[in-house]
Order: structure tokens, then C-alpha cells, then sequence
């Protein structure tokens, strides 16, 4: 079996044998929008089979393994959100690496993006440790939480423009369930910034027009629909070929995770 039962025991999952699953973008929708609660809509989103060509990657993965971890039971499964969920920061990245978080079960866990975006994220005070190896070593995010836009890890890193519009009923549900907290989304890439954008205004937020193009630096004033202001700041990826190349470097990343940290106001 290509993926972790729910309700297994892997640590952090919330998700039991009776969590409902989604088998549609219909159910998505439907499932996201009747959480209540993060903690729900993690589990809700970890069962989650509305993709049939993801769902068979991300198991196919989860069977054949990397030889590095042979030994290893990979998660196989969506990839929740994690961190603070009453914190002022919401860090949107593509989808879960193949032998990152669909094997560790926790987002950017276990790979080299991972080093790079837990490491700026302890040096901007976000994060109690430097690193994240494993769904039980102990992390915790103060202030900030993260979530993929597509909770699935896709082949080539590539979702389908189908695959992505399916998953944004989960990705609204975690803004909305965030707003009432929320000052900056910092979006890694491109396509972050783009699902980011569409599902603020899918939210009825006030987005900028024409919309605001991506670039690492770029910010933009978004607004909730009670009006209040939050700063939309896009970065870089932080892949392999981003971080190995120099096109994106601590430095840059200190300094949108820097202004980031600003909206929240004094300390």
C-alpha cells in the first residue's frame, strides 16, 4: 500500500478511518467549506482523492521509493497545513516534494527547500529550529503557518491547471480560516502567487487591477472584505534551482521574510 492509513498513529495526523473524503472538485468544496476549524480541514485535506493522476503519483512514489530512503514509510498522502494557526504570516508554496513531504507527511520536510525556507524562517524568529527532518522532531512555527497551493506532490512538480483549480477550495478555506489573523502571504513562485491572487478574489477580498504581476520583492496591498489591509510579498522559490544557482539568496529571503514580519506591527 503506497500511502499511510488514516489514523495510523504518524505523527501529526489528523485524520481518522471515518474522516470524509473528497473525490471531486465538487467535494472539495464542499468538505472545505463545512470545516469549522484548521484542525478539520487538515484532516479532511490529507485524505483528499479528488485528482486520480496525483493521487496515483503520489502513491506510485510512496511504493518505489527513493533508494536513500528504502527503508522508509512514506506518508503518500496530501500535505496539510502546519504552524501557528492564529499567526500573523501565511507562506504559500507549489505542492509537497516527492521524497519531501510525501514522505515525511509534513510540508517542505526533508528535502533542501526545506533547509532553506526552516533556516530564514528561524533567523526571522518564525521557527524554533533551524531545520525540519521529520514529522516528530520537534519544530514549531510561532506567527507563521504554511500551506501549498496543491496538496499533492505532482509529477515533474507540475500539477494541471485542472489539478490546481480542484485543490483551491482547500486553499480558500485555509485563507478564510486565517484572515481574522493574517497581515502578510509571502508566495514562493510564481504559481503560488497566482493561486494566492485567484483565491483572494474567489474570497471577495479586494485585489489590485489589473492584477499584480510575480517577481521576487513584489508586493501588493490586498483587503479582506471587512477592508482591512494586507500586504501580499512574493519570493522566489526556494528550490534547488533557485537556491544552487544564486538567484535566490539568504539575503533575499531575509529580506521579504523581514518585511513580512513588519505588517504585524511593534513586538
Amino acid at each position: 500500500m503506497g500511502f499511510v492509513a488514516a489514523g495510523s498513529g504518524w505523527p501529526g495526523d489528523r485524520a481518522t478511518p471515518q474522516t470524509p473524503v473528497a473525490r471531486s472538485a465538487a467535494g472539495v468544496r464542499r468538505l472545505a467549506a463545512g470545516s469549522p476549524d484548521l484542525l478539520t480541514l487538515d484532516a479532511r485535506s490529507t485524505v483528499c482523492c479528488a485528482c486520480p493522476r496525483l493521487v496515483g503519483w503520489r502513491e506510485h512514489v510512496a511504493d518505489v521509493k527513493r533508494r536513500a530512503f528504502a527503508d522508509e514509510t512514506y506518508w503518500g498522502r496530501p500535505a496539510p497545513g502546519f504552524g501557528d494557526p492564529q499567526g500573523h504570516l501565511l507562506v504559500v508554496g507549489l505542492a509537497p516534494a516527492a521524497h519531501g513531504a510525501n514522505r515525511t507527511g509534513r510540508l517542505f520536510t526533508g528535502d533542501r527547500s526545506g533547509d532553506w525556507i526552516f533556516a530564514a524562517l528561524h533567523r526571522a524568529g518564525y521557527a524554533n529550529q533551524a531545520e525540519s527532518r521529520a514529522a516528530d522532531d520537534g519544530l514549531e512555527l510561532t506567527g507563521a503557518r504554511m500551506v501549498a497551493a496543491v496538496r499533492c506532490a505532482p509529477p515533474d512538480n507540475k500539477p494541471s491547471p485542472d489539478e490546481r483549480a480542484a485543490c483551491s477550495g482547500w486553499l480558500e478555506r485555509e485563507i478564510t480560516l486565517m484572515e481574522p489573523t493574517t497581515t502578510a502571504v509571502l508566495a514562493l513562485g510564481a504559481i503560488a502567487w497566482q493561486a494566492t491572487l485567484a483565491a483572494l478574489v474567489a474570497l471577495g477580498w479586494q485585489v489590485p487591477r489589473p492584477r499584480p504581476h510575480f517577481g521576487h520583492g513584489a508586493e501588493a496591498v490586498v483587503r479582506t472584505p471587512g477592508g482591512r489591509e494586507v500586504r501580499l510579498i512574493g519570493s522566489y522559490h526556494v528550490s534547488q534551482q533557485n537556491t544552487f544557482t544564486g538567484r535566490l539568496t539568504e539575503t533575499m529571503l531575509d529580506d521579504v521574510l523581514d518585511r513580512c514580519r513588519a505588517t504585524a506591527g511593534p513586538a
